[in-house]
């Protein structure tokens, strides 16, 4: 089986977590932080490459009350053009992942610096965890 890659997608950066090949566990990976959209694909398109995965499980911000806002359609643009582009994309909801990762990370003694460097991947983690646990 190949990784999965899973995204948290924001305005200013990118979570980035996979999964190991046999898809039970995901892990953190990185953070990119964004400058232009072709340079922010480029990368995703070459870390897939580089880790053999099958494709990106992106997060979904969906409101509590399931229903989309504006931030759900920046990141459902973001995951259609993906798309286009012939890769293997999934939505998945990601409510409260970025809390549960603070609180986690909190929980874990993590320094406030540090959290901040990394809670959009750890956050990225949660998500693909969900989907890897359905």
């Amino acid at each position: 089986m190949k990784r999965l890659i899973c995204l948290d997608v924001g305005d200013k950066r990118i979570g980035v977590a996979v999964s190991d090949t046999m898809r039970l566990i995901a892990s953190p990976h990185s953070v990119i932080v964004r400058s232009d959209l072709e340079n922010d694909l480029s990368q995703l398109l070459k870390l897939q490459e580089e880790l053999n995965a099958e494709g990106f499980i992106i997060g979904l911000p969906l409101n509590m009350d399931g229903s989309r806002g504006f931030q759900c359609e920046k990141v459902q643009e973001f995951a259609n053009i993906l798309k286009n582009k012939g890769v293997n994309i999934v939505l998945w909801d990601e409510r409260l992942s970025t809390k549960s990762a603070e609180r986690s990370m909190i929980e874990a003694g993590v320094r406030r610096n540090k959290r901040k460097t990394s809670i959009d991947s750890v956050a990225a983690a949660l998500i693909l965890q969900s989907y890897l646990n359905k």
